[in-house]
């Protein structure tokens, strides 16, 4: 009859981890923050980013992507969230010296990124 209050206790006991590990364990599993699909920026030029910017190609407004900080140049790079939208994408950068460059029709649904050079030529990647 010894058993049984120890095989309870056991029981209880194991609930118990269970339930407390529950709730760290499904947030593991929570659908990421924002709506979008992850874009890696490569910055090959030799001046720092200062904004980012992209459009739909058939729109007319940009929006804006949070880049937290300048991404400094000399292959520099970081991972952006784009907004929803087409495959088809025209991405604006705006550097330190305040020039822009336009790189246009970039495709994201084949592309993972976009690789700013010092020449102005985009390369998808």
């Amino acid at each position: 009859m010894r058993t049984k209050p120890v095989r309870l206790a056991f029981a209880v006991a194991a609930l118990v981890v269970l339930a407390a590990a529950c709730p760290a364990l499904a947030a593991d599993f929570q659908p990421p923050s924002g709506p979008g699909r992850l874009f890696r920026i490569v910055n090959a030029s030799f001046d720092s980013v200062t904004a980012l910017e992209v459009a739909n190609t058939n729109a007319t407004g940009y929006e804006s992507i949070d880049l937290r900080e300048p991404l400094q140049g000399g292959l520099t790079s970081t991972t952006v969230r784009l907004p929803e939208g087409t495959c088809l994408r025209d991405v604006r950068a705006t550097f330190r010296d305040g020039r822009s460059e336009v790189y246009r029709d970039v495709d994201v649904c084949k592309a993972s990124g976009l690789r700013l050079s010092a020449k102005g030529l985009p390369a998808a990647h």
